[in-house]
């Protein structure tokens, strides 16, 4: 295979990979929050601020893994 190739299969394989963990993690978090919501209704302002901070730092690691393959594929 030529460099070019085995640049655009890793940076594939990056990203594909990179973005399984978040979406996990962010479907976890989700249900999660519902669930305590549904145990504690009270709670479901304080719990919704949370949820949104929290998916926003699983979101970040899937902007990591787009970046590493942004730079494996270009350079």
């Amino acid at each position: 295979m030529e460099v070019e190739g085995l640049k655009a299969l890793a940076a594939g394989l990056c990203m594909g990979l990179g973005a399984w963990g978040p979406a996990i993690a962010e479907g976890y978090v989700g249900g999660q929050a519902l669930k305590a919501i549904g145990r504690n209704p009270e709670a479901g302002d304080k719990i919704s601020g949370l949820v949104f901070v929290l998916m926003a730092v699983c979101e970040s690691t899937g902007i990591y893994a787009l970046v590493v393959s942004l730079i494996i594929l270009f350079t």
